[in-house]
């Protein structure tokens, strides 16, 4: 063994505060997916997205503490700062949507026709399920930067984690845009979509170059001017687009300002628009607030010294 190196295991991967996280996430996410594949059970597009979303938290997760546990992260291209804390953040998002979603279409008061051991199950998986957010929420607290502290990564400050929820919220809009919108009745729609897909994409790029540790010069600009930049133009797209949408979808002119009576429970266009229109709003909001707070830091670059500060 190299005497210079270090041991080959990292302590700090199970003797830390961040490793500890780490470990309920992967007991809370086993206990998960155990008690849904045994008794709980699933069925329905909401019930794979809930397994889905488990799933892949989990095999993400011992991923990371694998690599964080051998130091072979090292090795890899990448920021590991970075990426470990939008993994974080991601799964975090992931863990919430989920701990609503199964609970209000698989736990009721009643015992279902198998008997009270499935509800039982059931709700165990939503507290598993709750606590397994608040362990991916205690690793992005760990991690983020506060003002004052040697920054880690970009992706550690507010304006990177809000990179992540905007990201999580248009995959939201998405899914509403997939299930029977009607997206394509009209051309205001499509420039909507189209400034949701653009958005999307910027977001994903800031993401990407950030966790490459392409943090150099972009375009002939810093890369921090050039993340603002890309923000000050998604909050004027998005902007356009919360206008546009509620126009084409909700006007008299165009559709219908109330939920037509004869509209099925669950397949309901109108129920897509609305959810495209809140979450556009939404989205919106983040956008702004990461504009302003962007204006607070300055990126460091991982080329250089350590000792820089927000």
């Amino acid at each position: 063994m190299d005497s210079h190196s270090g041991p080959y295991l990292n302590h700090k991967a199970l003797c830390s505060p961040l490793g500890a996280a780490r470990l309920c996430q992967l007991a809370l996410g086993c206990a998960v997916i155990a008690m849904v594949t045994h008794t709980a059970g699933y069925s329905g597009s909401h019930g794979v997205f809930c397994m889905a979303a488990w799933c892949f938290c989990f095999a993400m997760s011992v991923l990371v503490f694998f690599l964080d546990a051998t130091r072979l992260y090292g090795y890899l291209p990448v920021s590991w700062d970075n990426l470990t804390v939008t993994c974080a953040a991601f799964a975090t998002l992931m863990y919430v949507t989920a701990s609503v979603v199964y609970p209000l279409f698989f736990v009721q008061s009643e015992c279902p026709y198998a008997g009270c051991d499935v509800r039982n199950f059931r709700i165990a998986v939503t507290v598993c399920s709750i606590l397994g957010t608040l362990a991916y929420g205690a690793e992005v607290a760990l991690c983020r930067a506060r003002p004052g502290q040697i920054v880690t990564g970009y992706m550690a400050t507010v304006s990177g984690l809000l990179k992540v929820v905007q990201g999580f919220v248009a995959c939201i809009i998405f899914g509403a845009l997939a299930n029977r919108s009607q997206y394509s009745q009209y051309a205001g729609t499509i420039y909507c979509v189209v400034v949701y897909a653009f958005c999307f994409a910027l977001t994903a790029l800031v993401i990407i170059m950030t966790v490459c540790k392409r943090t150099k010069a972009v375009c002939c600009m810093p890369f921090d001017r050039f993340v603002v930049v890309c923000t000050l133009l998604e909050v004027l797209l998005y902007l356009s687009a919360s206008v546009v949408w509620p126009v084409f979808c909700f006007d008299t002119k165009y559709g219908s300002p109330w939920r037509p009576s004869s509209c099925p429970q669950g397949k309901c266009p109108w129920d897509s628009k609305v959810v495209v229109a809140v979450f556009s709003f939404v989205n919106f909001g983040l956008y702004l607030a990461d504009l302003i707070y962007s204006q607070r830091i300055r990126f460091v670059s991982s080329h250089r010294p350590s000792n820089s500060r927000a």
